[in-house]
Order: structure tokens, then C-alpha cells, then sequence
């Protein structure tokens, strides 16, 4: 149960793709290709990120795990570029079952169905993403922005069509590739670890306006490992930003802490 509970959350939570190649872009006939040095920037253009303090949402999902299936509802909070906390109650008990914080330094879950806990370097999510997922890519992921960071690369290829990018890269160790739409928003966010054999793909949809910020409301997560298959359909029906935020994860010290 409690390998379960860690597989959905760190699956909700973390956006990677499988296989051992480098992941390539197929492109309509009128699109035009152009392989760009990431020390000019020339990619920057492209990029319509969320420019915000903190996001806290609330998520309706449904989530099958192998044969099973869950719904659930999500929070996530974030505060920008120190903390990530996600907590996650199953629907048919009304309680909840999992809380987690993530910051640049750690990763902490809670297991409240069981009394269990856990404390981890960052790089514990190294094992389902590969060395090139920092705090600062994991939050954009979660808030479907494009990482900057992994733009900072020695080649980038860039594949534009009416209504269509394609951004193709490696940093890292991982291979990135991003889809935008004709708003420059990420529709589809792949990550591949290399020489992985871990797979996730990451959809967006429902663009909508949030108090000036445009927000894909529908999301689509699969995760693949070797082990265990996740896919997560998650609808957001509450979105704040640049709001005041509380985090609270303080562990009962009858908790077990395991390894």
C-alpha cells in the first residue's frame, strides 16, 4: 500500500519520458527548422511563462495504478523557487493519505493511512527523472512552464509552424522536448532521462484566464517504469496565484520513519 501511495504522488508530482534515445519532433511539411546556440537566446522568444510568487490549486483526479482504479483530490501549493507541497485525499475515505514537501535541498512524504514517513535528499527523484531535473525544472513542470534552465544548452532545435513549436534539447543527461501552442504554452512537455527505460508524458489543455494567467486546467500524466505503470487525469477547480501560502507538514512522532 504504501509503495502505491509513493508511486502516485511522485508520478503526479514529477514529468518524465522513457527510452534510451534521444527523443525527435515530427513536423508538418510548412514547418520551418532552425538549430539555434542557447548563448544567443534565440529561443527566449518562444517562451510565454507564468510570472508568479506562489500557485495553489485544487485538482478533481482519477488515476489508475496497473489494474486499479482511484479518484482522488490533489492541493498544490508552490512557492516559488523554495517549496512544494502536495497533499492527496482519496475520494471514497474523505481522508487524507498523503503529504508531501519538496524544496531545492529535500524531498518529505507523509504516509498518514499507515503512520509512516520519509526524508530524502533532492536527488531521491533522480531514480524516476535522471540528474537533469533540478527544483527549479520540477516546478515548472508542475506549473506547465518552460524550463529556462534546460534551454541552457549547447544546441537546441527549433521547429515552428502556424500553430505549432517544437523545442528539442538535451542538458544534462535528460532530453527535453516541448510542444507549444500558437500561445506559446506548453500543450505537451516530454522529459527523457538517457538511457532510461522510464516513460511519462505530460498533456495540457483548457487553457483558461486566472486572474490574468493563462493556465491549462486539464492535465494528462502517464508514467512508465519498469515496475509500475501511472496514468493521472487531473481537472482543476480552484486556482490561485500570489496568494499567502501555508505549508504545514509536521510529523507525529509516532510515525514510523522508514528508509
Amino acid at each position: 500500500m504504501w509503495n502505491k501511495i509513493l508511486t502516485i504522488t511522485l508520478g503526479l508530482a514529477i514529468l518524465t519520458s522513457c527510452g534510451t534515445r534521444k527523443q525527435t519532433a515530427k513536423l508538418p511539411s510548412d514547418t520551418a527548422v532552425n538549430t539555434v546556440n542557447s548563448s544567443d537566446k534565440n529561443a527566449d522568444y518562444l517562451i510565454n511563462n507564468l510570472d508568479y510568487h506562489s500557485f495553489s490549486g485544487r485538482a478533481k483526479a482519477r488515476v489508475e495504478l496497473g489494474d486499479e482504479n482511484q479518484d482522488v483530490t490533489m492541493h498544490v501549493r508552490i512557492q516559488r523557487n523554495k517549496a512544494i507541497w502536495i497533499s492527496v485525499t482519496a475520494t471514497f475515505l474523505n481522508v487524507e493519505g498523503v503529504r508531501v514537501l519538496i524544496t531545492p535541498d529535500s524531498v518529505k512524504i507523509m504516509n498518514k493511512l499507515q503512520g509512516e514517513y520519509i526524508a530524502k535528499p533532492f536527488n531521491y527523484i533522480h531514480r524516476y527523472t535522471g540528474a537533469g531535473v533540478t527544483f527549479g525544472v520540477l516546478q515548472d513542470l508542475l506549473i506547465a512552464n518552460v524550463s529556462s534552465d534546460l534551454l541552457r544548452t549547447d544546441k537546441l532545435t527549433v521547429a515552428q509552424a502556424t500553430e505549432d513549436v517544437q523545442i528539442v534539447g538535451v542538458r544534462d543527461d535528460v532530453s527535453f522536448q516541448y510542444s507549444l501552442n500558437n500561445k506559446y504554452r506548453p500543450k505537451v512537455i516530454r522529459l527523457t532521462p538517457v538511457g532510461s527505460s522510464n516513460s511519462l508524458e505530460a498533456y495540457y489543455s483548457s487553457f483558461n484566464d486566472v486572474t490574468g494567467y493563462n493556465f491549462p486546467q486539464n492535465q494528462n500524466i502517464k508514467l512508465n517504469t519498469s515496475n509500475i505503470n501511472v496514468t493521472a487525469v487531473l481537472n482543476y477547480n480552484k486556482i490561485d496565484f500570489n496568494q499567502e501560502l501555508e505549508m504545514p507538514f509536521t510529523v507525529p512522532a509516532k510515525y514510523k520513519v522508514l528508509d
